[in-house]
């Protein structure tokens, strides 16, 4: 964990960023950011990203929004990537839709907070701005999400935090090919997860 007197500057940010294959922040400060990744990190042929189960909280048509910040309080985090074949072309137009628990651990079963989907751009890119998750009733912290592009099957799975090593542990579900790639900034955390989707 990243001690407050370690909290990253503007140019060590960027660096760090720029590690993680991200593009600098173009406003100030991480609840602003609206920086997308510069590039994949994929190799062909690539692997599919694992499948796991959408869980009993799903909600179906979830509003077209990125920024889920409004929904309540919490933690901020960006969550950045790219969606792409298994020969690390970029889909354009995929559906990613994310859902995760408030950060009391509860899901909004009735309305939509905390729920959303976008389309990925001309270079396959996505990005939600969201808070940290606390933790449901039995799991480590995580994010659900489905990826669809064109005919391909669609992909449910869901993703964790490299920091919450124990619970994840302990989680039956959880699985580390799913760990984000998770950095540390003045104002949040920066998430990077990249989605390979099987033909």
């Amino acid at each position: 964990m990243t001690p407050p007197s370690s909290l990253l500057t503007r140019r060590h940010l960027t660096a760090r960023l720029s590690a993680f294959g991200f593009a600098s922040l173009t406003l100030p400060g991480l609840a602003e950011a609206q920086a997308l990744p510069a590039t994949p990190a994929c190799e062909a042929p690539a692997s599919g990203t694992r499948r796991q189960t959408e869980g009993p909280y799903f909600t179906p048509s979830s509003p077209l929004k990125r920024d889920l910040r409004g929904d309540g309080p919490g933690e901020t985090l960006v969550l950045s990537g790219f969606v792409l074949t298994r020969q690390c072309q970029p889909l354009p137009g995929a559906l990613v839709d994310l859902w995760h628990a408030d950060t009391q651990g509860q899901y909004d079963n009735a309305g939509y907070r905390f729920r959303g989907h976008q389309l990925s751009d001309a270079q396959g890119r996505y990005q939600f701005i969201t808070r940290i998750p606390g933790f449901y009733p039995g799991r480590t912290r995580h994010f659900h999400v489905k990826v669809q592009a064109g005919n391909r099957p669609l992909l449910t799975t869901q993703l964790y935090f490299p920091e919450e090593r124990a619970a994840n542990q302990r989680d039956r579900i959880f699985h580390d090919s799913l760990l984000m790639q998770v950095t540390a900034a003045a104002g949040g955390q920066i998430g990077r997860f990249d989605f390979v989707l099987a033909d």
